[in-house]
């Protein structure tokens, strides 16, 4: 009996052993990227993203020819991770999601907000949260302090196709409902248009994420404030075109890994951006 009681001791302890090691956490194995990514062999990755987007993504001071922020390091990270040969392709926001969706890029790496709508055609890997920021001039002259009754008759600039644009329509809705002047509300395809259209003052707000609003108020106290911000609970991913299985994984296990060794927390430090913002990675495809 103490034979065989040794005996089931020492194959649990084997089958635990395999078990660990089958759910082990990923690591950075650059040179097995045939054995773990086959589809990637070969393949330079196009990752789309605004090079206006502070503090997530802009030019170099030093060299207008090279982009840096947190998410130009954390898909450098990835990539180097999985061993994957990658390039930025530059241009405005609002055309990224059309490229990754005509296959002109492989992944919109940008601050890119999760929405159901758009993971109808894209998967995302989540690797933190966002809050959303309202811009204004320095003074904030018409006193707007929120989505509120002090808006009601302002005009505000927002991100085409943006959860800010729905969120500035119901604001509308809500303005006229209780009788009041609307939000005029005007559309900009990138960041410098938006910016542009605070410094004329034909917008008298610029809804953007919390983090590029407060990066661009702490470069530029003498023109604008932050009027409010909301925390809006919204998740932030890299997204590629649905059924990029090896890519999503690629991306995934480099998310976990940086996250693990403390990796993206640095990193956003680095751009002032709240660590605490840092959210597990996790795939979304619906």
């Amino acid at each position: 009996m103490k034979l065989r009681a040794l005996l089931l001791a020492t194959l649990c302890v084997a089958l635990t052993g395999i078990s660990a090691a089958a759910h082990a956490a990923p690591a950075c194995e650059p040179d097995k990227l045939a054995q773990k990514y086959p589809s990637l062999v070969g393949k330079t990755i196009r990752i789309g993203m605004d090079p206006q987007t502070p503090p997530y993504v802009f030019r170099n001071a030093n060299d207008f020819n090279k982009v840096i922020g947190s998410d130009v390091d954390i898909a450098t990270a990835v990539m180097k991770c999985a061993g994957l040969p990658y390039s930025f392709f530059l241009g405005g926001w609002s055309g990224m999601m059309p490229a990754v969706i005509a296959g002109q890029i492989e992944v919109f790496w940008d601050n890119l907000y999760y929405t159901p709508v758009r993971a109808k055609t894209m998967t995302y890997m989540m690797y933190m949260q966002a809050a959303t920021g309202a811009m204004t001039q320095a003074g904030n002259p018409k006193k707007i302090a929120g989505l509120d009754a002090t808006s009601c008759g302002t005009t505000f600039a927002v991100g085409l196709g943006t959860v800010e644009e729905v969120a500035a329509h119901k604001q509308d809705d809500a303005c006229k409902a209780e009788g009041k002047s609307g939000i005029t509300i005007m559309t900009y395809p990138d960041m410098a248009s938006g910016i542009r259209l605070i410094q004329s003052r034909r917008a008298d707000i610029m809804m953007t994420d919390l983090a590029l609003v407060d990066s661009l108020v702490s470069d530029h106290p003498d023109q604008y404030v932050r009027a409010f911000k909301i925390m809006t609970g919204f998740q932030v991913g890299a997204a590629v075109k649905k059924g990029k299985t090896d890519l999503v994984n690629a991306i995934a296990d480099g998310l976990q890994v940086l996250q693990a060794t403390g990796g993206e927390k640095k990193i956003l430090e680095k751009y002032k951006i709240d660590p605490s913002l840092q959210l597990p990675t996790v795939v979304k495809t619906d």
